[in-house]
C-alpha cells in the first residue's frame, strides 16, 4: 500500500501543500478551523510521518496524552481519575512535560483522537485507560509507527503493549471471603460498565468465589453514578426475594455512599442489618458516618507509576507488564458480623 503524502492530503482538503505542512507540524500559517480540518482528513486517510523524517527532526512535544471516553458529568463525582491524573502530573512536572487531556463521548471519537495526534505529532506518548476485550484502541496503538503507549489494565487486555495493573481479582476474592467469614450468605456486587475489561475480571472473580464458598451472589449493572448505584441497591433490597442481600460490594466510593443512604431510607442499620464495602479508598470513605469499609490502594501513586513506564517507552526502553498493587480490604464502620434472628 502506497504511503499517504502531504500532496494527497492537500488534494483532498483543497489547500496547498504548504498549508498541510503547517497544520501537520503545528506551526502558524493556517487558521484554527483549517488546521482542524486538515488534521481530521490526514487521520481519516491514515497518514503517518515517516520514521526517517521523525528521526531527523528529533523533536519532542514534551506532552503526553490521555483520552477519557466517558460522560463528563461522571468525572465530577468520581474521585478516581482526579487522583490518577494528579499522580501522572507529579511525574510530568519533573521533566517539565504537560498533559493533554481530552474527554470524548465514545470509543470511535477516541480512536480518531489518537489518529489525529499521530498525524500531527501532538504528543510523545499516550496513556490508555479502561481497556476492553479485543480493544481496537490497543490494536491501533500496536501498529508500526504508532505513538508510544502504556495500557492501564490487566496483561490479558494489553495486546502485548506495556501495561500497569492492579490485581482486582484478588481484591474481590478477599472481600467475598471476609463477608462470608462474617456470616453473610447473600452478597451483592454493584458493578460498573459491563464492557470494561476490569469489570469482567471482577465479575469472574466474584462469581467464582461465591460458587466456591456456596453462597448466593448477585450482580447489578450501573454506569458508576450515585443515582444508578442507589437505584440498583433499592431494587435489590425491596424485591421481597428470600435471597435479599445482607452485604454489598460497590465498584466505587460514590455508589457505596448512595447505598448507605438507601439503607437509611429503608430503615436498615449499617452495619447491623447490612454490610457495605466500597472500591477505591478515597477521602470520602473516611468522611462518612459510619466510615466506609473499602478496598484500598494508592491511586495517586498508581498514576505516577504509569507515567514512569510511559517515559520508559518514550525513551526507547523495552516494555513489560508491571503489577502496581493489590487493593487491600480496610474494614471500618460499614462491615460487621451478620446479626442472627
Amino acid at each position: 500500500m502506497a504511503r499517504i503524502t502531504i500532496t494527497d492530503i492537500a488534494r483532498r482538503a483543497g489547500v496547498s501543500t504548504g498549508a498541510v505542512s503547517y497544520a501537520l507540524n503545528d506551526r502558524p500559517g493556517v487558521s484554527k478551523e483549517t488546521r482542524a480540518r486538515i488534521l481530521e482528513i490526514a487521520a481519516e486517510m491514515g497518514w503517518q510521518p515517516s520514521s526517517a523524517a521523525r528521526s531527523l527532526s528529533g523533536a519532542k512535544t514534551e506532552t503526553v496524552g490521555l483520552v477519557l471516553a466517558r460522560d463528563p458529568s461522571t468525572l465530577g463525582v468520581e474521585s478516581f481519575y482526579m487522583q490518577f491524573i494528579a499522580g501522572i502530573e507529579s511525574e510530568l512536572q519533573k521533566r517539565s512535560y504537560g498533559l493533554l487531556l481530552q474527554v470524548v463521548p465514545d470509543q470511535d471519537s477516541e480512536l480518531r483522537t489518537y489518529r489525529t495526534w499521530r498525524a500531527a505529532r501532538r504528543v510523545d506518548g499516550v496513556v490508555l485507560v479502561d481497556p476492553r476485550v479485543d480493544d481496537p484502541r490497543v490494536a491501533l496503538l500496536a501498529e508500526e509507527d504508532a505513538l508510544p503507549a502504556v495500557v492501564v489494565g490487566d496483561t490479558t487486555l494489553a495486546g502485548g503493549l506495556p501495561n500497569v495493573w492492579t490485581d482486582d481479582a484478588a481484591a474481590i476474592r478477599e472481600s467475598v471471603r471476609y463477608l462470608h467469614a462474617a456470616g453473610h450468605r447473600r452478597i451483592a456486587r454493584i458493578a460498573g460498565t459491563e464492557g470494561y475489561g476490569h469489570t469482567l475480571i471482577r465479575d469472574e472473580a466474584f462469581d467464582d468465589e461465591v460458587q466456591r464458598l456456596g453462597v448466593h451472589g448477585v450482580v447489578a449493572r450501573t454506569d458508576y453514578t450515585p443515582d444508578q448505584g442507589a437505584t440498583a441497591t433499592r431494587s435489590l433490597l425491596t424485591s421481597g426475594d428470600a435471597d435479599r442481600p445482607t452485604a454489598f460490594i460497590y465498584d466505587n466510593d460514590v455508589m457505596a455512599l448512595a447505598g448507605l443512604g438507601v439503607a437509611a431510607e429503608l430503615g436498615l442499620r449499617v452495619p447491623d442489618d447490612l454490610s457495605i464495602i466500597a472500591w477505591d479508598d478515597s477521602p470520602l470513605c473516611e468522611a462518612t458516618f459510619p466510615r466506609l469499609s473499602a478496598l484500598s490502594h494508592d491511586v495517586t501513586r498508581f498514576g505516577a507509576h504509569v507515567a514512569r513506564r510511559l517515559f520508559d517507552r518514550v525513551d526507547g526502553k523495552p516494555g513489560g507488564s508491571f503489577l502496581d498493587s493489590t487493593p487491600t480490604l480496610r474494614p471500618r464502620g460499614t462491615t460487621a458480623p451478620l446479626r442472627r434472628g
